[in-house]
């Protein structure tokens, strides 16, 4: 009567995080539907602050997937992230200090977050969602990027004079073009 179904996805929770909601969907976008292992490698080289707690959700996930419910570590996907708001109005309320004995509220906002993992890849396309993301440039690619388009425009080449011709009131290098 009770068939044994296996399980499809191994779960991780991270509660109460001290950080901004907005910061951490920021990451949960640039990881959703990736694999695990290009998941971890996209955390660990993003400089942002957001990637070190959600690294450390998707290995917890990942360990709960090899240890619990007998997953293939090896070859997973990162099929679910959601970011939700803390607790307490979304946010913890701390006073700030102002000018004439007044005081201002700091929100400090809470995150709870769900990372799942499994073995197949997510049926849904992700999304092209606006924004800032995570994923950095790398400096060749943008120098050769601008190149091209510096090459593309021909640009007159520039006249040119020598500090000593200049001060004695020499013609420039190059004869101007009549």
């Amino acid at each position: 009567m009770a068939e044994q179904t296996q399980r499809i996805e191994a779960v991780a929770h991270l509660k109460f995080a001290r950080m901004g909601p907005r910061k951490l969907r920021r990451v949960a976008d640039a990881i959703r539907g990736k694999s695990v292992k290009e998941a971890l490698v996209l955390l660990q080289f993003a400089g942002v602050f957001a990637a070190e707690p959600m690294a450390k959700l998707v290995q917890s996930a990942v360990a709960n997937a090899g240890n619990n419910h007998d997953m293939n570590t090896d070859d997973l996907y990162v099929t679910r992230v959601t970011v939700d708001g803390g607790p307490g109005g979304r946010f913890t309320k701390r006073l700030d200090p102002r000018a004439q004995g007044r005081a201002n509220f700091k929100r400090k906002r809470m995150s709870h977050v769900t990372v799942a993992v499994g073995e197949k890849p997510p049926v849904k396309k992700r999304k092209a969602r606006g924004g800032a993301s995570i994923g950095l440039k790398r400096a060749t690619t943008r120098r050769t990027a601008t190149a091209a388009a510096g090459s593309s425009k021909k640009s007159a080449p520039r006249k040119r004079t020598t500090k000593k011709a200049a001060a004695a009131g020499a013609a420039p290098l190059r004869q101007a073009q009549d």
